[in-house]
């Protein structure tokens, strides 16, 4: 396991409680589901793909979860659970595909603009 994979697994263990805290807010603050995964995908512009996939699970998890992610998409539950965690590797169109299907099902539009 290389370096990097160790230091997010250990974070992730470490704030295993942020999912509570992200759901509470995103309940109280349903905007704050558009501002993730914003992040998430500037994450991927900035190469950071891993902390990208990881928003995108954690979104998943505390909005529509995976079994009506996988619905939207056509890809298994398992293997979207696979693509977003540390480990994946997923093709850039279903990370696509994915991030459409969240602004779909969460009733957000991002857009995207030169700055």
């Amino acid at each position: 396991m290389n370096t990097e994979t160790q230091q997010v697994e250990q974070l992730s263990a470490n704030t295993a409680p942020i999912h509570n805290l992200l759901r509470d807010r995103i309940r109280r603050e349903p905007e704050f589901t558009g501002l993730m995964l914003e992040e998430a995908v500037e994450c991927l512009l900035k190469n950071d793909v891993i902390t990208a996939q990881l928003m995108l699970r954690d979104i998943t998890n505390c909005t529509i979860g995976f079994k009506a992610l996988a619905r939207a998409t056509a890809i298994t539950e398992k293997s979207l659970m696979r693509m977003l965690s540390v480990k994946g590797n997923p093709q850039a169109k279903n990370l696509f595909q994915i991030i459409y299907s969240l602004q779909q099902l969460n009733e957000v539009r991002l857009e995207i603009r030169a700055v």
